[in-house]
C-alpha cells in the first residue's frame, strides 16, 4: 500500500509541474523556481568570468553583444505578443566573449550566453553568429536547464520509490533494480530528452533569427561546416546528446521555409 501510494504521488507531482516551451508548445516538466536555477546561474556565471579571458573590445566582441541584444528582442517581443510577457523578469541578458580556441557556445538559465574565439572561424559572419546566437537564446526562452535539472530530480525520486518497493529482496536484486534503472532513465529519459531540447532550439532558433532580421538559410550552412569539422568522429544519435550533424540538418531544412516567410515579411 505504502509502495502504491508513494507512486500516486510521485505521478501526481511530475503532472502538476508542467510548464509549455514557447513556439512549440511542447510540455515540459519544471520543478525548479526560476528566481533559484537564476541565481544558480549568476554565481556560475561570475565564476566563469573570473576564471576566463574575456574580450571586451574589437568587432567580435560588439558582434557578439549585438547580436545577442537583437535576438533577445525578438525573443522577448514574442513572448509579449503572445501573453508570457510576466516571463521577461527572468532575464538579464549577458553576451561574453571568451579568448578560448574551443569550438564552443553555452547559456545559462536568466539569459546568460557565452561564446568561444574558437567558434568564430565557424561562424565566419554575423549571420553565422546569429544562428549560434538564436539557438543559445532559444535554449534559455525554453527553459531547458530547469527542465534537465527536473528530470534529473524526478529519476532521483523513480530510484527512491524502486528502492521502497525491492527493500525486502535479496541484496542482489536490489543492486541490479537500481543498475537497471539507472541505465534505462539515463538512456531512455535524460539523453533523448537532450536531444529533443537541441532540436527544439534549433526550430525556435530559426524563427527568432527571422524575427531579428538575419536570414535563417544560414543555419543550414554553418551546420554544414560543424559537420565538415566533426567528420569521422560522431557518435550516434542513441547514445550523444546532441543530434547527429545529418539528422540536425534534415530537421533545419524541414522547418527552414516556415521561418523564411517569417524574415521575408519582415523585410516588406
Amino acid at each position: 500500500m505504502k509502495k502504491f501510494l508513494c507512486l500516486a504521488v510521485f505521478a501526481a507531482f511530475a503532472i502538476s509541474a508542467c510548464a509549455t516551451a514557447p513556439m512549440t508548445g511542447r510540455r515540459q516538466l519544471s520543478l525548479i523556481p526560476a528566481s533559484e536555477i537564476n541565481a544558480m546561474s549568476a554565481t556560475a556565471f561570475s565564476d566563469v568570468k573570473r576564471s576566463s579571458r574575456i574580450i571586451t573590445t574589437g568587432a567580435n566582441a560588439e558582434m557578439i553583444r549585438t547580436v545577442g541584444r537583437n535576438i533577445a528582442a525578438a525573443a522577448e517581443q514574442y513572448l509579449r505578443d503572445h501573453g508570457r510577457a510576466a516571463e521577461i523578469a527572468n532575464y538579464s541578458w549577458e553576451f561574453i566573449l571568451i579568448d578560448d580556441a574551443t569550438v564552443n557556445a553555452w547559456a545559462m538559465p536568466g539569459g546568460r550566453i557565452a561564446f568561444y574565439t574558437g567558434i568564430l572561424p565557424l561562424t565566419q559572419n554575423v549571420n553565422g553568429v546569429a544562428v549560434v546566437m538564436a539557438h543559445e537564446v532559444a535554449h534559455v526562452i525554453a527553459g531547458h536547464s530547469a527542465e534537465r535539472m527536473s528530470q534529473a530530480m524526478l529519476a532521483n525520486m523513480g530510484g527512491s520509490i524502486l528502492g521502497q518497493a525491492t527493500r525486502n529482496q535479496s541484496q542482489m536484486v536490489q543492486t541490479l533494480s537500481q543498475t537497471g534503472y539507472g541505465i534505462a532513465a539515463n538512456l531512455g529519459i535524460l539523453l533523448p530528452f537532450s536531444r529533443r531540447q537541441e532540436y527544439e532550439a534549433d526550430k525556435i532558433g530559426l524563427m527568432l533569427m527571422a524575427m531579428a532580421g538575419y536570414d535563417p538559410a544560414h543555419a543550414v550552412t554553418f551546420w554544414q561546416r560543424m559537420s565538415a569539422l566533426s567528420a569521422g568522429g560522431s557518435t550516434s544519435d542513441f547514445m550523444s546528446t546532441h543530434p547527429s550533424d545529418a539528422n540536425r540538418i534534415a530537421a533545419i531544412q524541414r522547418n527552414l521555409p516556415a521561418a523564411q516567410e517569417v524574415y521575408r515579411n519582415r523585410r516588406r
